[in-house]
C-alpha cells in the first residue's frame, strides 16, 4: 500500500529532477525486495546444480555424462528469456502454474547451473593429476580426494569467473520483469507507464544497476587480491 501511494503521487507533469527523486525509492525497494534476493537465491542454487553437473561431466559413465552434457547444451543453447517464458507461461498453459518469483528462481538457477558447471569442471581439470595420485597413495577414496584435496584448490581457480557470473546474474534479473516480478526494472516500467518519461526512468534504472555491479566489482577485486596473496605464500 505504501509503495502504491508513492507511485500514485508521481504524475506526468513533474519536472525531471522531481520525477527522479520520487521514483528513486520505489526502484530501490524493488531492488531490495526482489532483485537482490533473486540474485542470491538463484546463484546459491545454481552453484549447487553446477557442482553436480560438473561431477557428472567428469564421470566415465555415459549414463552420467550424457544427461549432464544434454542439460548444459540445452540451457546454453537457448535464450534465458525463452527459458523464463517456458517455465512461467508455457507450464501455466498446461495447468502447471508457478508464481512469478519462484519461476524466475528456477530459470535463473538452471541458467547459472549450466554456465557455472563448465567453470567448475574446467577448474577441477586444471588441478595437476599428481594431486589425485597423491590422495590415492594415502588411501583416500574418489569422493574424499574430491572433497578434501581437489575442490578446495579448484575453488580458488574458479572464484574470478564465478564472480563475473554473479555480476552478470544481477543484470539478468531485469528479465524477470517480463514475467511480472516487481524487481528494480519492473518498478521503472510501472512508473514510466504512468509518467511517459521512459528515457529518464530507464536511465535511472541503469544507474542503479551500475552502482550495484560497481560495488560487487570492488568486492571481487579485493577477494581476488587476497587469494593471490594467499597463493603467493
Amino acid at each position: 500500500m505504501f509503495q502504491s501511494n508513492i507511485l500514485l503521487t508521481i504524475s506526468a507533469d513533474m519536472g525531471g529532477w522531481e520525477l527522479f527523486q520520487n521514483s528513486l525509492w520505489p526502484m530501490i525497494q524493488g531492488g531490495i525486495k526482489y532483485t537482490i534476493p533473486l540474485t542470491l537465491i538463484s546463484f546459491v542454487l545454481g552453484l549447487s546444480i553446477a557442482l553436480i553437473i560438473a561431477i557428472m561431466r567428469l564421470s566415465n559413465r555415459k549414463y552420467f555424462t550424457f544427461p549432464a552434457r544434454a542439460f548444459v547444451s540445452a540451457i546454453r543453447g537457448t535464450p534465458l528469456l525463452v527459458q523464463l517464458s517456458i517455465i512461467f507461461y508455457g507450464l501455466g498453459s498446461i495447468g502447471l502454474t508457478i508464481d512469478p518469483f519462484p519461476s524466475a528462481i528456477i530459470a535463473f538457477s538452471l541458467n547459472v547451473g549450466a554456465y557455472a558447471s563448465e567453470i567448475i569442471r574446467a577448474s577441477i581439470l586444471s588441478i595437476p593429476k599428481g594431486q589425485w595420485e597423491a590422495s590415492q597413495t594415502i588411501g583416500m577414496s574418489y569422493s574424499q580426494a574430491l572433497r578434501r584435496i581437489i575442490l578446495p584448490q579448484a575453488t580458488r581457480v574458479s572464484i574470478p569467473p564465478l564472480s563475473n557470473t554473479f555480476i552478470s546474474l544481477v543484470k539478468d534479473t531485469s528479465l524477470a520483469s517480463l514475467i511480472l516480478v516487481t524487481e528494480l526494472f519492473r518498478k521503472a516500467q510501472e512508473i514510466a507507464a504512468r509518467t511517459y518519461d521512459f528515457m529518464l526512468l530507464y536511465i535511472e534504472a541503469a544507474i542503479l544497476y551500475w552502482i550495484i555491479c560497481f560495488v560487487l566489482s570492488i568486492i571481487q577485486d579485493r577477494v581476488e587480491a587476497r587469494l593471490e596473496r594467499h597463493i603467493a605464500r
